[in-house]
């Protein structure tokens, strides 16, 4: 797990030296974005990862669970956590059916592969199921079983804005993130470039 907070504003860049660049590449991933808390939003940036060794790996009865982040089922992930979270990578053999944690006010279960049951309804790949607090809820695994990720936390306390590069508690701070960022004062603004790496970087858009 690789977690970047981004709090007052951070930059980071990805990627490749060497001969790897040069070799066929293939990708899967899921990249997931937390909203921080309101208390937090201008904290100082920072950098956190744990390797997937350190990660809890729950089995049983058809279900493999990584936990990634947060508390669930009764394991804890080991970074720590700006707020109540969950986060977990499931897999499911057909028929499994897995419940989720009770213990969390908001929950979710997003289709990676395969499909789930959930309700007397099916869902395919790509598929986002909410659930309501407080429900008791477990989803099933179709005949080919399925893959999915399972998250949930505290409620936000409220919206959060989401422009470009920029999620903010309100416009106006999302206003405020583009003007520093189309400044360019790398030394003395709000950004800083990555250390030996620069050399270049990545206009906001014009809207």
């Amino acid at each position: 797990v690789n977690m970047m907070t981004a709090g007052q504003g951070i930059t980071h860049s990805e990627r490749m030296d060497g001969p790897g660049r040069l070799a066929p590449q293939s990708l899967f991933g899921l990249q997931t974005w937390l909203a921080l808390p309101l208390a937090q939003e201008d904290a100082a940036a920072a950098f956190a990862a744990a390797p997937a060794a350190d990660l809890p790996l729950l089995q049983a009865e058809g279900k493999e669970v990584r936990l990634i982040l947060g508390q669930a089922w009764g394991a804890t992930a080991p970074l720590a956590m700006a707020s109540e979270t969950f986060y977990a990578d499931a897999t499911l053999a057909p028929g499994a059916a897995l419940p989720l944690p009770d213990n969390h006010e908001d929950r979710g279960v997003y289709v990676l592969s395969g499909q789930v049951t959930q309700g007397g309804q099916s869902y395919d790949a790509g598929a986002m199921l909410i659930f309501r607090p407080g429900d008791q809820v477990a989803v099933r695994a179709g005949g080919q079983g399925a893959r999915i990720m399972v998250l949930g936390g505290a409620t936000m306390e409220g919206p959060r804005h989401l422009w470009w590069n920029f999620v903010a508690s309100s416009k106006e701070r999302i206003e405020a993130a583009k003007e520093a960022w189309r400044a360019g004062d790398w030394a003395h603004g709000r950004f800083r470039l990555p250390p030996a790496d620069d050399a270049e970087f990545i206009p906001a858009p014009d809207r």
